[in-house]
């Protein structure tokens, strides 16, 4: 089987994204495949986990992998219709019974402290139509001199994270996506890219040395974790074009994809979720081949 047989020959989950970004497949195809995802495979067995109080794995943020939080946002990266009557039954109960666990009185998309996870909120809750602007509000007030973000900060930290970077413009994206332009908004994002683009995405200022060898293992599901293959699928979602600073990155990743156009899933940041997506470390990768292949295609066409 060629590569895009053996992609489509998958869940709805991950063919919907793969005919859209890969096919050019007509938009009422994509939608009646994207429509699946509620009412079948990966996303409906996530669905169905829900606990009756509205939360996943009893638990708000923790346990890390099948929490509330961790299932929200595998929801929003399978590409879960908010629109769906399934999604809505799904978030009605979440703002008032998910409470981050070291305050209770702190509602789901009121957002907690650390900028990495308010990040992520704001992606989940802009996605499927939740008010989250007063996170959004307190993110752009704690984006640092160079125009990173780092929850280290209140612990005395003077420099951007890119780990922590990346959650947040990942959020402020989906946010400009769902509300529409907002000037202050879109400058903080530009700010944010800057910092992690004259790094080339992977590298101190100070010394030009990559910091942490884990950038380089690309794996999905993330959660708060920065690498390579992931910082390039956020770019490619916000410019026309790679700059030259983005090369390197874009060569690691070409390379570690086989003659026949395979990915192997690197690293398995995760250690349990709700659904067994089929993969294993050191095996090819249908996400990781996605997310290739659609950043590949946009760097190929500039």
């Amino acid at each position: 089987m060629d590569v895009m047989g053996w992609l489509l020959d998958s869940d709805p989950a991950l063919r919907w994204q793969v005919l859209r970004d890969l096919t050019d497949a007509p938009a009422e195809e994509v939608a009646a495949e994207r429509s699946r995802v509620a009412r079948e495979g990966w996303g409906a067995q996530l669905l169905a986990a829900q606990e009756p109080d509205g939360r996943w794995g009893g638990g708000t943020f923790f346990p890390e992998w099948t929490s509330t939080e961790s299932s929200l946002r595998l929801l929003y990266r399978f590409g879960l219709d908010p629109a769906s009557d399934e999604a809505r039954r799904a978030i009605a109960p979440v703002h008032e019974a998910a409470r981050w666990e070291y305050d209770p009185g702190m509602r789901f998309f009121d957002g907690e402290v650390e900028p990495c996870i308010n990040g992520r909120a704001v992606a989940i809750g802009s996605y499927f139509g939740q008010d989250v602007r007063g996170i959004v509000d307190r993110l752009l007030g704690e984006q640092m001199a160079d125009g990173g973000w780092n929850c280290e900060e209140e612990r005395g930290s003077t420099r951007g994270s890119f780990d922590t970077t990346l959650n947040v413009l990942e959020g402020l994206l989906e946010f400009e996506r769902s509300t529409g332009p907002d000037p202050d908004v879109a400058a903080a994002r530009l700010r944010g890219e800057e910092y992690l683009l004259d790094r080339r995405l992977l590298r101190r200022l100070s010394d030009g040395q990559i910091p942490q060898a884990r950038w380089l293992a690309v794996g999905f599901p993330n959660s708060w974790h920065y690498e390579v293959g992931r910082v390039l699928d956020y770019l490619r979602q916000t410019r026309s074009a790679p700059d030259e600073r983005m090369t390197e990155a874009i060569d690691i990743l070409a390379s570690k994809g086989d003659p026949q156009g395979w990915w192997p899933l690197e690293h398995a940041y995760h250690s349990a979720l709700h659904v067994d997506l089929g993969e294993a470390e050191g095996q090819p990768s249908r996400w990781i081949t996605l997310r290739a292949l659609r950043v590949m295609r946009w760097a190929d066409a500039s």
